[in-house]
């Protein structure tokens, strides 16, 4: 996560309002602040008929184009032309392409080549006419080149009177090699335009959900490592209470159902403090989808202040919705490795919870911040594409990418805004003031929604607890470019809030940054059947860390 959590109406110490966004250099400072960060699902429609006996087989995609062929990049010229495209020419030169998963599969992990990097993939229009893919694979069979896929997309575009349709194929081999040199040379005198995609460098990212075990301990601390400052530093029994509920997170791996805790009455008195702090709070001031969500959650996932959820409960729940699950974790990770988990539509989660000498305050991010402030929202389709969208950006993309990325998630999912329009309505025989069909204000973001202090605050007319700024917060419409750049504080409540129209409107406005404004090395989806992420070019990653 990425937002301070205020448990008792002051913001949360630096260390757990950053850290979870922070960057992977902020780990060396004590006083980082605990974040988290989100994603997209594109929602746009397509059919594909595929076929995949063998890793080498032909994968057919249709679906209406989404832009035209000039929007890739570079425009096609009517003569025939063979070009090279580089990711920093052509940073948004296609859509995501949903493909069987093995595809991308790594063949070292642990260094060395990666199997996918000795592939070339190419973009060519071509005439669309009958017996016009027959004879472009023809090509391929008479120079020996194995194809590994194959997509296309009728275009809008016509040339010569004459409809066209662009094909984007992956084969095994590179330029440079004799019989692959022959066929880009046959394809670029039969085809409108010819684009050979550029061969990408990036650092390393999971492509299989069993990898993010690897990156699940790799924790900037064990959860056991309190500071000085923190309520439960003196006490040997909670310190000792932590390191098991951290070894029950680093024992847990992909696939098995998340361990039950049983946690004590003082862990759940203290649960129960910070439930009925805010609970009369978040129906004034919480978004209408959370309340709803949350109020499903107390029927089936025990949601309430005399027992705290199960993480396995809350996934069953999550994971019929809209496919996010919860996913233990010992500590605080760097952003890059929190905001990939995302990527695969997990959220590393932690399971213990803030000192109960001090149950509305924590200096860290605890199952009141995760569970209380985090999880409903998971379950909205919304959101919950919104954080994938972010999640599948950071896939491969340079550290700084990464930390607008995380400033995003801070100003959205840590503390985001949304507008909520009042109906006109009797309540008790009558109607509400004559504010009705004005704009409110609700909260959306997790450190909102989990301290009192900052949610009364920012929804309550800047008036809110200790920790405010005189004069109230600043409210910005939601425009990721801004947000990305948006400095903010980890100690005191936010100067400045970003209000979106929905959590439609959200979404929406972080996936054009993403795809437009964004230097991606390629583009990534998440394909759930096998829970893999997909890629739309050959990339060779570094080797993983750690």
């Amino acid at each position: 996560m990425l937002i301070p959590r205020h448990s008792s109406g002051l913001v949360l110490s630096a260390a757990a309002s950053m850290r979870r966004v922070t960057a992977t250099a902020a780990a060396a400072a004590s006083t980082v602040a605990s974040s988290r960060l989100l994603p997209l699902t594109s929602s746009s429609s397509s059919s594909s008929f595929s076929c995949t006996p063998s890793l080498s087989s032909l994968l057919l995609h249709h679906s209406p184009l989404h832009r035209s062929i000039l929007e890739f990049g570079r425009p096609f010229s009517s003569s025939a032309t063979i070009s090279s495209s580089s990711t920093t020419d052509h940073p948004n030169h296609h859509q995501h392409h949903p493909e069987a998963a093995e595809y991308v599969q790594s063949a070292a992990e642990e260094g060395g080549t990666d199997a996918f990097f000795d592939k070339t993939s190419v973009l060519m229009e071509v005439e669309d006419c009958p017996g016009a893919l027959a004879e472009m694979l023809s090509f391929f069979a008479a120079h020996n080149v194995n194809i590994t896929r194959l997509e296309s997309r009728p275009t809008k575009k016509q040339l010569d009177g004459k409809f066209t349709f662009v094909m984007y194929l992956d084969f095994d081999g590179s330029r440079g090699e004799a019989h692959v040199d022959a066929l880009l040379n046959e394809l670029g005198q039969h085809t409108h335009s010819l684009l050979v995609l550029d061969k990408t460098d990036v650092p390393w990212f999971p492509r299989q959900a069993s990898q993010l075990d690897a990156i699940a301990n790799r924790v900037l601390d064990a959860g056991v490592d309190l500071t000085s400052e923190h309520p439960g530093f003196s006490d040997p029994v909670y310190r000792a209470r932590r390191g098991e509920l951290a070894e029950v997170a680093r024992k847990y791996v992909h696939g098995e159902i998340i361990p039950r805790i049983e946690y004590t009455m003082e862990e759940v008195e203290t649960w129960g403090a910070v439930w009925r702090r805010q609970e009369e709070l978040l129906q004034r001031h919480a978004c209408r989808e959370y309340l709803d969500i949350l109020g499903l959650m107390k029927q089936e996932c025990g949601y309430g202040p005399q027992s705290i959820p199960q993480q396995a409960d809350i996934t069953t729940f999550l994971s019929r919705r809209t496919g996010f699950r919860l996913r233990p974790v010992a500590g605080l990770l760097s952003s890059r490795d929190f905001l990939n988990g995302l990527a695969f539509r997990v959220f590393f989660c932690t399971q213990y919870i803030r000192h109960h000498s001090r149950p509305l305050y924590t200096p860290e991010p605890d199952i009141c911040h995760e569970l209380l402030g985090h999880a409903p929202l998971f379950a909205d389709p919304d959101f919950a594409d919104f954080s994938n969208e972010i999640g599948l950006a950071s896939l491969g993309a340079s550290d700084e990418e990464v930390k607008k990325l995380a400033s995003c998630y801070w100003h959205s999912v840590e503390f985001g805004l949304c507008k909520h329009q009042r109906q006109q309505q009797e309540e008790g025989g009558k109607e509400e003031s004559a504010n009705s069909g004005s704009s409110t204000i609700k909260a959306y973001g997790a450190g909102l929604l989990s301290s009192f202090g900052e949610l009364e605050y920012a929804c309550g007319g800047g008036k809110g607890g200790e920790g405010g700024r005189e004069g109230g917060p600043i409210f910005l419409p939601w425009d990721p470019e801004v947000a990305a750049v948006q400095a903010y504080p980890i100690t005191t409540y936010q100067p400045v809030y970003f209000v979106a129209e929905s959590l439609l409107d959200a979404k929406e406005k972080m996936r054009k940054y993403c795809e437009r404004k964004m230097s991606r090395p390629f583009f990534a989806r998440y394909m759930p059947v096998t829970q893999s992420i997909w890629v739309d070019r050959a990339v060779r990653v570094g080797r993983k860390e750690g």
